[in-house]
Parts: C-alpha cells; sequence; structure tokens
C-alpha cells in the first residue's frame, strides 16, 4: 500500500463538509446506543450510495473522542485534511460522502486526537482489507451473491443440532494444502480450497469443517486470533465473495461450514481498534481490566453497549451474509475470569468481590440469545477450559446459551493416558472412565485441535508410545474410543493420516504420507469409524442423555480393556465397542452383554469396516454371566484390537 500511514498534501479537490446525509437516522443512532443494532455493519464502514443524484461511498465509524476525522486513500493523497467527515449529533458517529468513488479503493480514517495526534486507522467496520504487510481497508460491494444453498440452509433451520451427527474437521486454510505458484506465497484460493476440500471432507466421511483465522489478521503467527478486521475475510485467500463461494460449495456438497470468532481479545497494531480515537474506545480503560498480560493484547468492554454490538452484529454478520453454520468462540474462560492469567493485586474484582466477569455473562446471554432468536439454525461452540457451570444451558435458566462446549477435560485425561507405555497404563484406567460422569452435563464435543499438536506437543502419531507399528494401532484404538465416547467430534487436519512433525502454520501438510502403507491403512481406519458414526443414529442420537452409553466393563485395568454400550431411542442397531489398549492378545476374549440376541461384527482394527457381502463374523450371546451382565460371547481380541458390535 502506498504512503497509508502518511499525511500528504494534494491537489485533489477538498469534499466539503455535508450538512447531514440521512443515511444514519436518529433510530439507527439510539439503537446503536443501546448496543441492539443487529445490522449496523449497513450503516458504519463503507457503502456504495447515491446522494443529491450522484453515485458514490459512504463512510461512517465511530470516535466518539476524536477532535476531527477524515478519510483518506489513493483517490485523496492520503491528505487528513482532504475528505473531512462531519459528526453526527450526541452519537460519537461520523460520516462523509465522496461522489464518484467506487469499491476496490484502499482508505483509511485519519483521527485527529484530543492532544492533536493524527492516527491512520483501518475501518472496524470494513467489508475487505489489504494484503499484509498492507494494512488499508478496501471499499467493497458484497451485496449481489448469487447464493444457490437454499436446501442446505432451509434444513439447518430445521435440525436439532444436539441430535444430529457433527464430525468435524478443523483446517487451517494456509496451511492445509500449498499451489506451486509464488503469488501470496502459495496460499490457495477460496475457490481452489472449497473444491479440493470438499472432495476431501466427503470422501472421508466428515461432516462440518472448522476453519482457523478467516477474519483478517495481521500476523501469520497469531493463527488468526488476533484480528485486526472482523468484518472482513482475510485476503490472503481471495475477497468476500470468494469466500461466499467457499461456503456455498460445501453446501451444495453436505458440508457444514464452522468459524473460529475471537471476541477475548485484539492485537495492538497501530492500524486495529487498540486506542482507536486516541483513547481506549473498545477496551477496557483500566489496564488490569483492559489488557491480557500473557498475550499482550487488548480486552473487549463488555460493558460499552456500542462494543456489544460491534460484535454480537459480527456474529451475526457471519452467520447471515456468509451462511455460516456456527461460530467456534476462542477463549471465553479469559472472558468469563476476571483474574485469568492476572496475578494477585493485577485484577479488579466485581461489585460481589468475586471473579466474574459479570459484563462478559450477560453478553454471552444477549450474544446467543439473538444468534438463537434469529431462527438461523446456526450453533455457537464455547471452548471454555474450566468448569464454569451451564455453559450450554439456557439463559432463563442461568446459563450462558451455547449450543455446545469443547471437552478440554476428556481431551487432557484422554492424551495423558494415550502417551503412557502400556504398562503403565493400567495404573491410569480412570483418566479414560471419568469422563462419563460428566458427561450429560453439557453438550460437549471432542476436541483434538490445533493446540494439541504444536509447541513441541508431538502429532498424534508421534504421542503414542512404542515403535511404528505400536504408534499406529494405538491411534488406531483411540480414535475408536473417541468415536464412541459420547460427544461430538473435531479432529485436526493431518491427524487422520498420521502426519509425523508438529503443525507448523508456514507449510503444506505432509501429504506423501497419506499414500505410504500405514498412513493410508490408517486414513482408511479413520474414514471408516467417520462413517459408522453417520451411520448409526446411536453414537449421535442421546449424547447428552444417561439413555445413550452404557459400561459394560469400565473397571478392567489389569488388562486395559474397555467395553460399553452406545444406542438411540429405538432400541434397534445398538453398537458394542471393546477396545484393547496393550499389546496382550486375548485369545478367547469374553464379552458380557445385556441380551440374548446375535451380535455381528461391523469393524475391527485389521480390517477396517466390513461391508455388505463382506465376511464378517457374527456371535450369538448365551446365557452366561459376565461383567455383571446376564449374556455374553467370546471371540479373539488381538493385541490392541478394537471391534465394534451392531445388536438389536
Amino acid at each position: 500500500m502506498k504512503n497509508s500511514g502518511k499525511s500528504s498534501k494534494t491537489t485533489a479537490k477538498k469534499a466539503g463538509r455535508p450538512a447531514g446525509t440521512g443515511f444514519i437516522t436518529e433510530l439507527d443512532r439510539y439503537l446503536f446506543g443501546q448496543g441492539t443494532h443487529y445490522k449496523i455493519f449497513e450503516k458504519l464502514g463503507a457503502h456504495p450510495r447515491t446522494y443529491g443524484g450522484k453515485p458514490g461511498m459512504y463512510f461512517a465509524v465511530w470516535a466518539p473522542h476524536a477532535k476531527s476525522v477524515g478519510v483518506v486513500g489513493d483517490f485523496n493523497g492520503w491528505d487528513p485534511e482532504a475528505s473531512p467527515m462531519k459528526p453526527l449529533e450526541d452519537s460519537g458517529i461520523y460520516e462523509a460522502f465522496i461522489p464518484g468513488l467506487g469499491t476496490g479503493e484502499l482508505y483509511k480514517f485519519a483521527i485527529t486526537t484530543k492532544d492533536d495526534k493524527i492516527l491512520f486507522k483501518a475501518d472496524p467496520y470494513a467489508f475487505s482489507a489489504e494484503f499484509r504487510p498492507g494494512t488499508a481497508s478496501i471499499t467493497t460491494d458484497i451485496s449481489g451473491f448469487s447464493w444457490s444453498d437454499e436446501k442446505w440452509m432451509e434444513k439447518r433451520k430445521h435440525t436439532e443440532p444436539e441430535k444430529a451427527p457433527m464430525a468435524i474437521y478443523e483446517v487451517h486454510l494456509g496451511s492445509w494444502r500449498k499451489a506451486s505458484r509464488p503469488e501470496k506465497e502459495g496460499y490457495y484460493t477460496y475457490k481452489e480450497a472449497a473444491h479440493e476440500l470438499a472432495d476431501y471432507v466427503v470422501k472421508m466421511g466428515y461432516t462440518h469443517v472448522e476453519l482457523m483465522g478467516i477474519a483478517e489478521h495481521p500476523y501469520d503467527g497469531s493463527w488468526g486470533y488476533q484480528v485486526t478486521g472482523y468484518y472482513a475475510p482475510t485476503s490472503r485467500y481471495g475477497g468476500p465473495r470468494d469466500f461466499m463461494y467457499f461456503v456455498n460449495y460445501l453446501h451444495k456438497k453436505g458440508i457444514g461450514v464452522i468459524l473460529d470468532w475471537v471476541p477475548a481479545h485484539f492485537p495492538k497494531d497501530a492500524h486495529g481498534l487498540a486506542d482507536f480515537d486516541g483513547e481506549p474506545l473498545y477496551e477496557y480503560a483500566d489496564p488490569r481490566k483492559g489488557e491480557h498480560p500473557d498475550w499482550g493484547t487488548k480486552v473487549f468492554d463488555y460493558g460499552k453497549n456500542e462494543v456489544k454490538n460491534f460484535l454480537i452484529a459480527n456474529a451475526l454478520y457471519w452467520v447471515e451474509n456468509f451462511h455460516v453454520d456456527g461460530l467456534r468462540v476462542d477463549a471465553v474462560a479469559s472472558m468469563l475470569y476476571l483474574d485469568y492469567g492476572r496475578s494477585n493485586g493485577n485484577w479488579v474484582p466485581n461489585q460481589y468481590g468475586e471473579n466474574k466477569n459479570l459484563e462478559a455473562i450477560e453478553f454471552f446471554r444477549h450474544l446467543n440469545s439473538v444468534l438463537t432468536g434469529h431462527m438461523t439454525g446456526a450453533i455457537m461452540i464455547a471452548e471454555e477450559s474450566t468448569a464454569w457451570p451451564g455453559v450450554t444451558k439456557a439463559p432463563e435458566e442461568g446459563g450462558l446459551g451455547f449450543t455446545f462446549k469443547w471437552n478440554m477435560g476428556w481431551m487432557h485425561d484422554f492424551l495423558e493416558y494415550m502417551k503412557l507405555d502400556p504398562y503403565f497404563r493400567k495404573f491410569n484406567h480412570n483418566k479414560m472412565t471419568f469422563g462419563i460422569t460428566y458427561a450429560t452435563s453439557e453438550n460437549y464435543i471432542l476436541t483434538l485441535s490445533h493446540d494439541e499438536v504444536v509447541h513441541l506437543k508431538c502429532s498424534m502419531i508421534n504421542k503414542m508410545p512404542g515403535f511404528p507399528d505400536d504408534k499406529f494401532a494405538n491411534l488406531k484404538a483411540g480414535y475408536t474410543f473417541m468415536m464412541g465416547h459420547p460427544g461430538k467430534k473435531l479432529l485436526f487436519m493431518g491427524q487422520d493420516f498420521g502426519q509425523y512433525h508438529e503443525w507448523d502454520e508456514k507449510t503444506a501438510l505432509d501429504w506423501y504420507l497419506a499414500e505410504e502403507p500405514q498412513h493410508r491403512d490408517l486414513l482408511k481406519y479413520y474414514s471408516d469409524l467417520l462413517h459408522i458414526y453417520q451411520k448409526y443414529p446411536a453414537l449421535y442420537r442421546l449424547d447428552s442423555d444417561w439413555n445413550g452409553f452404557q459400561w459394560i466393563n469400565a473397571n478392567d485395568g489389569d488388562r486395559s480393556i474397555f467395553s460399553f454400550i452406545r444406542r438411540d431411542e429405538t432400541g434397534k442397531k445398538n453398537l458394542l465397542f471393546v477396545i484393547n489398549f496393550t499389546p496382550m492378545a486375548r485369545d478367547d476374549y469374553r464379552v458380557g452383554v445385556p441380551k440374548s440376541g446375535t451380535y455381528t461384527l461391523i469393524l475391527d482394527n485389521e480390517h477396517g469396516l466390513y461391508k455388505r457381502g463382506e465376511h464378517a463374523f457374527s456371535k450369538r450371546s448365551v446365557k452366561s454371566e459376565c461383567d455383571g451382565q446376564p449374556y455374553s460371547f467370546a471371540y479373539p481380541l488381538p493385541a490392541y484390537g478394537t471391534a465394534v458390535f451392531r445388536f438389536n
């Protein structure tokens, strides 16, 4: 970008101060001040308009502490005085109309502070932003895209997400694959990624993709969690219409799209939201509340109506304008606790002397009520890492109103167990059973996310103990346990085929590994698990209901074997899981079952999924007590053996 942060004189004709365009009405200003203008992004920002019979671009920005504001860009030589903006009464909003200005223009707001400094700020409501290292906003028209996902959107409105299958593929587009070209460092475009990603996801059997880092951000190493352009799909992969194409295409292929969303904090970059008009505006003024010491970022002021409006409207913007199916809200715990990451004496208690951020609690209840109240069918997911109660309960019941919560406790216990040498697993058996004790307390998603395969934590395959054969066998057993355990599922890219090295946002996944025998076998096995998951409602209908799960033997720690049943409301096509987490084969393993009947093997670790017509053995249970059950049957359970049986 040319001179985007500098003032320069120009011979361009200066725009006069308008008397008030009428584009932002008194009602608009009132609703914004109340924090309930859920389409405020249609008023603030930059929009093509016709005024006085002339087409041009209308600009509006909220900067209540500013002495004056101007629009600057290539069109006026970045001169702060060339296109002054007029303040609108009692609102802190400034507006300007520039006739003849079209789309595709770089611009910023030149904000003169009370102490006469000039700040060059990107537009908080910009729909498009300049590719890094440029920091300007771009005038854009996002209207008129031809959507063709009507069937998907109608189905979404009538889906009960808690009772539907959800197997999420977490993706960082910039490192999923790379193209052989120098432009933008080989990033795939949204359109390229749509086709290849959809093919892969459908073939594997995932139901959703969750995208990291789609809102514009300046630093690749933040992975998109330090946002400067909340309304702009990142220009790394294309423009807003290209991202619309991406979502539309995936919907037509039957794939849901979830975005990571970051209302917890924002970076201090000079062009961003920090001290936007020369003073704290979007952030808390008190640094004990307004700064995250661990992350070096600013914290949104959830007590300020206009800030809450900015965020809530942003959530609705992605859901309604881009047809996004849900938002995974990052770092929820950091918002709920006033002392999160802060030492004693460096945080401010609430009015009751507690560490709960009452304003953030109210914000979440408001946010989630709006998203569900608009009847969009979209879901809200909390990445909440503590035991905060009622995350997925309705606000009227004292909850926060999220649809799902990431089950971080299950993830930690599961990984700690899986890392162990099989000999020591018998002393840690409860790590795998404890999650069931609270499985119905929230609507959970079991997650093995990007956070677990970076920063020397090892990839999933390299977390496993033993020699290579053992590692692959362990991972099969672990993934089988995950797929059978109550809760929706999420797996980060590359972990389904056994990526060796830790995730690095700068390089593409090692896709050549997926063609090597052991990796290909693991990939097929995980795909088989995904297809079983979608096929059998027993695995998703009653995730948060005690009737959906039954231990057969939760106490076989000496042999490190787990056996349990999953069922739905019908009593038909129930599934029995048996998983051996040691290299010791049990040639005549006997498992207890609750009913007399036929138990048909549909998947095991050596074969994978048995398809129709393929040889798969069935066992008739006999009247013989085992595992506290009246019936049982015996079969050979291999080393690291997994077995899933179907029965009625």
